[in-house]
């Protein structure tokens, strides 16, 4: 063997443990579920080919729109109510030169807390006795707000009070990247601004703002696809409440327990082509967006 052959060998072997990782975990439950897809199967039986019988079923599924429907509305709160105060802090947090690591450490704890224990610890100070402890309204009372007072997780609002849980526990990690992201962007620009006599409104729209447009597609994307696949938190927190919070990873995990393999594979491929189809869109706009500022040539 020659020398330049054992360098590429000994390069490889560095990436040959991680490549076997992902393609175990990752590449081959890709293709397995792309072809049970495809069939009838119960986990025990042997799996028998049905074609697009699934898929057919499942765009023609009513419950799998309606958990669409949820996934959407949260996903809409993640993008709006989340990434702007995400955003608004990373602004504040820009400016800040004391304490900066501080406010990072404490806006990302709760994206690195576990869903499962965030569901539950809600679920005890939103629901009322056996369920939870009914904490939340006890200090809306003690605050003299008592008419307030009011079942958090019933029919009337478990999707909203939902949708804001899962932008409280997720907006740390939007934080972090567009600080990264404010942070990254010359300071000379903002001087030579400043200089030019620009307003601040001025060097936002015009520097901030355009420089910072593949950070924010990124956290779109990000958001899109981790809101579209919860399942961890909102299963704690409300169980799905009778379909009102089930999204389309909690009905794929429910047919699972029911052993309708082939028709979860089936949702799955359909949500997972929905998520990229969603995700080149987020790029190419963002991709224009840049263009037309001049951040990427034409």
């Amino acid at each position: 063997m020659s020398r330049s052959s054992w360098d590429r060998f000994q390069n490889f072997s560095f990436i040959l443990p991680a490549l076997v990782i992902f393609s175990i975990f990752y590449i081959y439950p890709f293709f397995y579920t792309f072809i049970l897809s495809f069939q009838d199967y119960d986990f025990i039986s042997t799996p028998k080919f049905i074609g697009f019988s699934n898929f057919r079923e499942v765009l023609t599924d009513k419950e799998w729109w309606s958990s669409m429907y949820n996934g959407a509305f949260i996903t809409f709160w993640a993008l709006t109510f989340q990434n702007i105060l995400a955003f608004m802090l990373a602004l504040g947090v820009d400016r800040v030169i004391r304490m900066n690591k501080f406010y990072r450490v404490v806006f990302f704890m709760l994206p690195i807390l576990s869903e499962i224990i965030i569901g539950l610890l809600m679920k005890q100070l939103l629901s009322s006795e056996p369920l939870g402890r009914d904490i939340f309204n006890r200090w809306i009372t003690n605050l003299g707000l008592g008419f307030l007072a009011q079942d958090w997780l019933g029919t009337q609002h478990v999707r909203l009070v939902t949708a804001l849980v899962h932008c409280w526990k997720g907006f740390g990690w939007a934080f972090v990247i567009f600080l990264a992201g404010l942070q990254n962007i010359p300071q000379q620009l903002y001087e030579a601004a400043h200089i030019d006599g620009a307003s601040a409104w001025q060097v936002f729209r015009k520097i901030t703002l355009p420089l910072l447009t593949p950070v924010i597609a990124l956290v779109l994307v990000l958001t899109i696809l981790g809101t579209m696949q919860a399942f961890a938190m909102i299963l704690a927190l409300t169980g799905g409440a009778g379909g009102l919070t089930e999204v389309p990873v909690m009905r794929i995990y429910n047919h699972l327990r029911f052993r309708l393999v082939g028709l979860a594979c089936g949702e799955g491929v359909i949500l997972g082509l929905i998520l990229i189809v969603v995700s080149f869109g987020m790029f190419f706009i963002s991709k224009k967006i840049r263009e037309k500022y001049g951040v990427l040539p034409s």
